[in-house]
């Protein structure tokens, strides 16, 4: 255990955020992913929701302050304007992280192919449907 780190974020996740860099992308993923084929390193919290994991992650890793979207959920499949529940919930915890940003939606098999590209995927327990965010991660300015 360490102190001010969410203890849900084990030694292989918090190696993988700690190595990530500028720009780098991490997908949490529900339990429905195709986590094990998506391509990038897996890392599994199989008993976990995908918003515990997120607001987790959240309290270490910045988001992407250059870029338009830095936080990406999969649209729902023939709706793509439609919320459902856990759009709400991951939006509201990116901004409780990060005030100025906000949750923005891809169509489903484009979240899959920018999930392949991502450094790595963290598959959750999550099992309500649409339960997928890709993050991309920002800098820490000097002080």
């Amino acid at each position: 255990m360490l102190k001010g780190i969410p203890p849900i974020l084990g030694p292989d996740l918090l190696h993988i955020l700690r190595a990530m860099g500028h720009g780098d992308e991490i997908a949490i993923v529900d339990a429905n992913y195709p986590g094990d084929s998506a391509g990038p390193e897996l890392v599994r919290l199989d008993g976990l929701s995908a918003t515990d994991v997120l607001e987790a992650i959240l309290t270490v890793m910045p988001l992407d302050t250059f870029v338009d979207e830095q936080a990406i959920g999969m649209a729902v499949v023939g709706q793509p304007d439609a919320r459902v529940e856990i759009h709400g919930e991951f939006d509201r915890i990116v901004k409780k992280h990060e005030p100025e940003m906000k949750l923005t939606l891809l169509e489903r098999f484009a979240f899959y192919d920018r999930v392949r590209g991502a450094y790595a995927v963290v598959q959750t327990g999550e099992r309500r449907l649409y339960g997928n965010i890709l993050l991309k991660k920002g800098i820490i300015r000097p002080e």
